[in-house]
């Protein structure tokens, strides 16, 4: 690599950074909880094959989301705390499930449940939990590209 290449860069090169950042980390992430609130205005269809088949629902849509938050977090300067990371995506995946709530307790045909909350939030806890296992499995190079210390 040429001295002149250390130091220019070019502009297509800059932006993509954030974009591409947005785009991988918390695009999905949006559209996800877009989702979650999307297919929460809807009035509640009925009954479940099993009596506690909506909070495995809960349960895993919101160890997904917690999932989401951390990669998503793990874009900012924070990205190097992993416990401080892990912390702030449980937390905001939490806070969304009970804004979910709250939200539910609008729609027609729906209510506020905050045992559907407790497993937003087991499930957010185990989520980023599982997501920290796996990439910690996969070594340095791994949390490396996540921005994660050991």
């Amino acid at each position: 690599m040429s001295p002149f290449h250390r130091f220019y860069h070019s502009p297509f090169q800059i932006e993509s950074i954030p974009i591409k950042n947005f785009t991988i980390y918390w695009l999905p992430l949006i559209i996800f909880c877009g989702a979650i609130f999307i297919q929460s205005s809807f009035p509640a269809t009925g009954q479940y094959p099993v009596s506690f088949f909506d909070k495995i629902l809960h349960f895993t849509a919101y160890a997904l989301l917690g999932i989401l938050f951390f990669r998503a977090l793990g874009t900012l300067a924070i990205r190097n705390r992993t416990r401080l990371t892990a912390l702030l995506s449980v937390m905001a995946a939490s806070l969304y499930g009970l804004s979910d709530e709250i939200h539910q307790y609008f729609v027609p045909l729906r209510h506020a449940d905050m045992l559907d909350w407790l497993a937003d939030v087991i499930g957010s806890i185990c989520g980023v939990l599982l997501y920290l296992y796996i990439i910690r499995r996969r070594g340095a190079h791994s949390e490396t590209i996540h921005g994660l210390t050991k």
